[in-house]
């Protein structure tokens, strides 16, 4: 028996940071972003990557970007925000940091957080 793979549908609007562009990603005027810290070795962070995708995707019209940091290629970056455990997730407005989370979030708990997060911005 063949099983039919399902069509992924577009790609979500997941952005990559690095050291030289982060602060024109997240800077000011950015709105709200939701940033992951990961690294492609960890096990929880790959566990994250599609309630990413799926959030950044469900969030793209509501002005919310998902920027992924990975630890390794952005090590200034991850330092400057004290990153000592991945995955951490921080959420951002307009380039400042409002707070963060560490491990493997589950989705419903990540949307609450950027539904919480949008009601306080607005």
């Amino acid at each position: 028996m063949f099983f039919k793979k399902r069509s992924q549908g577009p790609a979500a609007p997941v952005l990559h940071a690095y050291d030289d562009d982060f602060e024109q990603l997240v800077g000011p005027d950015s709105g709200l972003v939701v940033v992951d810290f990961w690294a492609v070795w960890c096990g929880p962070c790959r566990m994250m990557e599609p309630i990413l995708d799926e959030v950044a995707t469900e969030y793209a019209d509501r002005s919310v970007r998902v920027v992924k940091v990975d630890t390794d290629q952005a090590p200034k970056t991850a330092e400057m925000y004290g990153i000592r455990s991945i995955p951490t997730i921080i959420f951002f407005k307009d380039g400042e940091p409002l707070f963060e989370m560490v491990g493997a979030i589950p989705k419903p708990v990540l949307q609450r957080e950027i539904e919480e997060a949008l009601a306080v911005a607005n």
